[in-house]
């Protein structure tokens, strides 16, 4: 018995139709936790090496933490992984809602598909009864319909994923719904599930997890709640959720605006929190054991029609909606419901869109291509453009493989504005003033990426005191001065340590980063719940191992992966920013060239930006080194 665990890997060969169990590693679950942890580990030691993203090879991992499912604030994370199609190199995404913790309760810490099953499939797992069952008449549906019907069939009590169209004609930004709004959005999950032709899975879980001490843990689980009804943000950060922070980023000159040809845009008091509350709002909507609800639900009213959505979050907000100058709240939450339906990330999705319209406007995609005008602002133009990806028809089957695929083929100084890194479409913060961000971005294991390292703050806060107090702070900004650029990398790394952790314990990390939830917790907790009392300390310890280990399984498969992967678009260095507090800044090429070298320099790289044998033995990962001096991609520059 594993206390905190629920003790079995659940494995199932989709080809074959062939089911194993097999008990939970103890030191596998000592050594990398879970969540994510369990995915990296599972990638590096089981995935072929070059295999195929969406080629039956691949493998789809689902993982729970230690910390899922048990009595303790946001205790209902659950982490995807595979080999990513939008990238080529490793991938992983979480989401919350209560899909993990009842994949537990069933019984089961990890989920790891291969193969491909030989139709259209739903998988249901109901304890000890895992069934394969034709899914035939769902493919095709929209995601949030396909959830719908299977509650309808199944009933209430089941936990579910989805996928939409999208995902099943293998667009590499396709994602998987769950809870009618929960996303697991990035590196193209939804493709791989597709392509592995299941259209949803289906758990219930009915069993317990152990605890070392029941009575400690419930004494805990109950101290933490409390503790966080006295935050400060419990009441000034819930009611707008992640929305909350749009005044603030255009406030600072970070919000993408228009395929981030700049960063401020003064139309976004009418797409921010308080737009949301006036204009949408039915009610708060949150994840298993959370006390602070950031998601909010309502119903759009549009000219396109009238829809009930769960959200936009800022992401969205920032990427289909300044990105793309759609100025109105309800019809960023019409396509944020676009994007649900057929399955698709909406900050990909956001990027793709803005880069298609920009190239149109530009003269590098005329209308017979696309089948329409488009043009910035217009919601039918983006709503027309998600349909033809989500079915790869006409213009959609070129923006299907992700913004970098689509300029490589459409060339004429495309590249220059197609906002990635790695081949992963940027995330909701402009940078060209924010260095430490903008070396976040360009480092995430995944591709651009905000969730990995959070750092804005610290770039911008300057003399005006601490983050939190500028983020509170409502006072016009003036005309921000240059960034420096040196003594980045330091915080960067922190922040890539200590946020995924949280992916690794299984719990959301809000309740930490937004409210200031003491880390005393999580430490009292986890000992209580698992009986090994690990100090904060040693949980980032484990949490820069998996960093290493993930850049390391990218290296593997991509060839010459390294430093030429981190570098930001061309926008970013050649073009100064042209109105808002950051007017007339940019990040050049021989500065990004220091953020990296500092960088790499800390990190125990080599300056091609490679894990060296001597980092990765430190951080317990000697096979890993061993086998990473055979990889013909160590040392190319």
């Amino acid at each position: 018995m594993l206390p905190g665990y629920a003790g079995t890997i659940l494995r199932i060969d989709l080809t074959q139709d062939k089911i194993a169990k097999q008990p939970l590693p103890a030191e596998m679950a000592h050594s990398f936790i879970g969540g994510r942890g369990f995915v990296a580990k599972t990638l590096f030691d089981e995935l072929p090496p070059q295999a195929d993203p969406l080629g039956p090879e691949n493998l789809f991992i689902a993982a729970s933490g230690p910390m899922s499912g048990h009595f303790m604030p946001a205790s209902g994370k659950t982490h995807f992984g595979c080999k990513s199609p939008a990238t080529g190199g490793y991938g992983d995404s979480n989401l919350g809602g209560h899909f993990g913790p009842s994949l537990k309760y069933a019984g089961y810490d990890m989920l790891i598909l291969t193969g491909r099953a030989p139709q259209a499939s739903l998988l249901v797992i109901e304890d000890e009864r895992i069934a394969l069952k034709p899914a035939g008449d769902l493919w095709g549906m929209g995601s949030i319909a396909t959830e719908a019907r299977l509650k309808a069939e199944l009933g209430d009590a089941y936990q579910i994923l989805t996928i939409g169209p999208a995902g099943e004609n293998g667009v590499v930004y396709a994602c998987i719904t769950h809870d009618f709004g929960r996303q697991a959005g990035r590196v193209g999950i939804g493709a791989v599930l597709g392509s592995k032709n299941i259209k949803a899975i289906a758990v219930k879980g009915t069993g317990s997890i152990p605890v070392a001490d029941p009575k400690a843990a419930l004494t805990e689980g109950l101290n933490a709640f409390q503790a966080i009804r006295t935050k400060p943000g419990f009441t000034g950060w819930t009611p707008e959720g992640t929305a909350g922070i749009t005044d603030w980023i255009n406030r600072v000159g970070a919000f993408p605006t228009r395929n981030f040809q700049t960063s401020y845009w003064d139309q976004h008091t009418q797409i921010n929190g308080a737009a949301i509350l006036r204009e949408l709002k039915i009610t708060d909507k949150g994840c298993y054991c959370c006390p602070t609800p950031c998601g909010k639900y309502g119903k759009a009213r549009t000219g396109l029609g009238d829809v009930y959505v769960e959200g936009p979050e800022f992401e969205t907000i920032s990427l289909l909606g300044s990105n793309c100058l759609i100025g109105e709240i309800s019809e960023i939450a019409y396509a944020n419901y676009v994007c649900d339906e057929l399955g698709l990330d909406t900050i990909s999705a956001g990027v793709v869109c803005s880069w298609a319209i920009e190239c149109y406007e530009k003269g590098l995609l005329d209308r017979e291509t696309i089948g329409r005008d488009v043009q910035f602002g217009d919601l039918a133009s983006v709503v027309h453009l998600l349909e033809c990806i989500s079915r790869r028809e006409g213009i959609g089957d070129l923006l299907a493989h992700g913004v970098k695929t689509a300029a490589q083929k459409v060339g004429q100084g495309s590249e220059a504005f197609a906002i990635h890194v790695k081949g992963l479409e940027w995330s909701g913060y402009e940078c060209r003033n924010a260095p430490g961000m903008m070396l976040a971005y360009m480092t995430s294991d995944i591709g651009a990426h905000h969730a990995r390292a959070w750092v804005l703050g610290h770039d911008l806060a300057g003399s005006s005191g601490s983050v939190h107090d500028l983020i509170a702070s409502k006072g016009k900004r003036e005309r921000l001065p240059k960034s420096e650029v040196t003594g980045r990398a330091a915080n960067v790394i922190a922040s890539q340590h200590l946020r995924p952790l949280f992916d690794l314990l299984g719990i959301c990390r809000l309740q930490f980063m937004e409210l200031g939830f003491e880390v005393e917790h999580y430490e009292r907790l986890f000992a209580v719940i698992t009986g090994n009392p690990l100090s904060w300390d040693d949980m980032l310890a484990v949490s820069e191992k998996v960093w290493h280990l993930t850049r390391s399984i990218s290296a593997r498969e991509l060839q010459g992966f390294g430093r030429a992967w981190d570098y930001p678009p061309e926008r970013f260095m050649a073009e100064p920013i042209p109105d808002g507090p950051n007017e007339g800044h940019c990040i050049s090429r021989a500065e990004i060239d220091i953020l990296l070298d500092e960088y790499y320099d800390l990190r125990g790289w080599d300056r091609n930006g490679l894990p060296t044998a001597a980092t990765l033995e430190r951080c317990g990962l000697k096979a890993v080194a061993r086998t990473m001096a055979t990889w013909a991609c160590h040392g190319d520059g």
